[in-house]
C-alpha cells in the first residue's frame, strides 16, 4: 500500500468514501460498546492494561504543567480517560463520535466519582480553539478514522507549542514466528470469539483487516513529522503488536 493509500484512512467493506467510512465505523462501535470492555481485556489476554500503563508513563510529564488540559480522543469506553483522572489533578477531557460509547464512558466515570468531562465529536473537526490543549491521547482509535493525514493536522492545530500528542495503536509484529502466530490468531480466533461474544463478527472481521491495512510504526512516525511535530519518537510493544507513537510541538 503507498503512501496515498495511508494518507487516506480506514476503508471498512462497501465505504466508498471518507464519509461512507466515518458512517460504516460508528455505527460498528454503536453495536458492540455494551460488550466493548469485556472483549478488549479477553481478546488481549489484558495485555492491553499494560500498553495503557505505558502510555501514561510517557505523557505524565506534561501532566505536571500548571494548569495543563489533557484530551482523550477517540476515548471509547473511557479507560484511559479514567486512568489519566486517577493519576493526575489536571483537568481530562474526552471526546468520541460514537454516542453509545460516550454514555459507557459516562457511566464509568460517574461510578469512580469524577466529573464527567464528555463531548461528542469527530476527531477530523474538533469543536476546539487551536492551541488549546497540552496533552492528546489516542488509544486504539487512530487507526480507525477515514483521514489519516486530515487527522493528524487536526491534532497538530488543537496542540499548544510545548504541548504533546501520545497515538497507541495497533502495529504489525516483527519476526516470522510472531507474526505468523499473530496472524493466525487475528484471523481465525479474533473473529469467532468477537463474533460470540458480541453478536458482530462484521466488527471483529474488520479489526485485523484494518491492522493489515494501517502504516507501519515508521511510516506513521513520519507522516507525523510531514504534519508538524517535531522529536517523533515510537516504541513497539509485545513484539510489535503494538506500538506508541509521541509527537511534541
Amino acid at each position: 500500500m503507498n503512501s496515498a493509500d495511508h494518507a487516506r484512512g480506514t476503508t471498512p467493506p462497501g465505504a466508498g468514501n471518507e464519509e461512507q467510512a466515518a458512517a460504516w465505523v460508528r455505527q460498528m462501535f454503536s453495536a458492540v460498546a455494551p460488550k466493548y470492555d469485556l472483549l478488549n481485556h479477553l481478546l488481549s489476554f489484558n495485555v492491553d492494561r499494560g500498553w495503557r500503563r505505558r502510555l501514561l508513563e510517557r505523557v505524565a510529564p506534561v501532566l505536571t504543567k500548571p494548569g495543563a488540559v489533557a484530551l482523550d480522543l477517540c476515548c471509547g469506553t473511557g479507560d484511559v480517560l479514567l486512568e489519566l483522572q486517577h493519576t493526575t489533578d489536571t483537568r481530562v477531557f474526552g471526546s468520541d463520535f460514537c454516542h453509545p460509547m460516550l454514555l459507557e464512558a459516562e457511566r464509568k466515570i460517574v461510578k469512580a466519582g469524577f466529573a464527567s468531562l464528555l463531548f461528542e465529536s469527530d476527531a477530523l473537526n474538533m469543536p476546539l480553539r487551536a492551541e488549546s490543549v497540552d496533552l492528546i491521547t489516542i488509544a486504539f482509535g487512530f487507526r480507525n478514522l477515514a483521514n489519516y493525514g486530515v487527522g493528524l493536522t487536526e491534532l497538530f492545530r488543537v496542540v499548544r507549542p510545548g504541548g504533546m500528542v501520545a497515538i497507541l495503536e495497533f502495529s504489525h509484529p516483527r519476526g516470522m514466528l510472531m507474526g505468523a502466530s499473530y496472524s493466525f490468531y487475528s484471523k481465525v480466533v479474533l473473529p469467532l470469539v468477537g463474533a460470540a461474544v458480541s453478536g458482530s463478527r462484521e466488527a471483529y472481521t474488520y479489526l485485523p483487516d484494518s491492522i493489515r491495512k494501517f502504516p507501519r510504526a515508521g511510516e506513521l512516525a513520519r507522516m507525523m513529522t510531514n504534519a508538524g511535530f517535531h522529536h517523533v519518537s515510537y516504541e513497539l510493544l509485545t513484539g510489535g503488536i503494538a506500538a506508541l507513537h509521541i509527537g511534541r510541538k
